[in-house]
């Protein structure tokens, strides 16, 4: 499974990790995860280090109109992005540019400075916790 997350309602935020190859397929599934789990609002954490993005345009800017439907639904936490290669931070910003304006984003080498950097950014006034909805948007590996 390339894409592992979390949706942790309690502190309010997503926590997604890309381990290999990654396509808009996998993405998509994310993205709806959140949206149904009502944790668009969320403060969001893409650790990326480990991912090998393989989409072409078209595909980012379908990802980036899928985000922006949901923007014009329920506003966007902010989002970091945790990478190193520079394949995942040239599809960061063309993704950035295509998607919401408004959403704070910033990309980042480590973990550390890009939850410390979400610590600081203010989440929009919806982002309340949903403990009727599934706190997992998929299952880790282990079953949990």
């Amino acid at each position: 499974m390339p894409l592992r997350w979390e949706i942790l309602h309690a502190e309010k935020l997503v926590y997604l990790v890309a381990d290999g190859t990654v396509t808009l397929k996998d993405l998509e599934q994310h993205f709806d995860a959140v949206m149904v789990a009502d944790a668009m609002p969320y403060a969001h954490l893409f650790n990326a280090l480990n991912c090998q993005p393989v989409y072409n345009d078209d595909d980012v800017m379908a990802m980036a109109a899928r985000v922006s439907a949901y923007a014009s639904i329920v506003k966007s936490g902010p989002l970091a992005v945790v990478a190193q290669s520079d394949e995942v931070e040239d599809t960061f910003r063309r993704f950035i540019n295509l998607s919401s304006p408004k959403r704070p984003t910033k990309l980042f080498k480590t973990e550390a400075k890009a939850r410390a950097w979400l610590a600081t950014q203010p989440l929009p006034a919806s982002a309340a916790p949903t403990p009727s909805k599934s706190a997992a948007g998929k299952p880790k590996p282990s079953g949990h």
